[in-house]
C-alpha cells in the first residue's frame, strides 16, 4: 500500500518533470523569436505583427478549449510571452541603429 506522503510526492515529482519541460520548450521558443527579430531587424519590418498575434490568439484558444484548459488562461500566458517577444525584438532593431 502506498503511503499518502509517497503518492504526493510522485504527484509533485511529475509536476516538476512537466515544468522543467515547460523551461525548455519556452528556451526553444525564444530562440526561434530571437532569430525572427533579428529577420524583421534586417529586412526593415516592424516588431509586433497583431494580425499573426490576433492569430495566434484564436488558434491558441481553440487548442486550449478542446485540451480542457481555460482559454482565457491561455491568452494571458500568450499574451505575456507575446510581449516579451516584441521587447526582444525592438531591442533587436534597436542594436542595429
Amino acid at each position: 500500500m502506498v503511503s499518502a506522503e509517497s503518492e504526493l510526492q510522485g504527484l509533485r515529482d511529475s509536476i516538476d518533470n512537466i515544468d522543467a519541460a515547460l523551461i525548455h520548450l519556452l528556451a526553444e521558443r525564444f530562440k526561434c523569436t530571437q532569430t525572427v527579430g533579428r529577420f524583421k531587424s534586417e529586412h526593415g519590418l516592424p516588431p509586433a505583427d497583431p494580425e499573426r498575434e490576433a492569430e495566434q490568439i484564436a488558434r491558441l484558444r481553440a487548442l486550449a478549449h478542446e485540451a480542457k484548459l481555460d482559454p482565457d488562461f491561455a491568452e494571458k500566458f500568450l499574451n505575456f510571452i507575446v510581449k516579451e517577444v516584441i521587447r526582444h525584438h525592438v531591442a533587436i532593431r534597436n542594436e542595429k541603429k
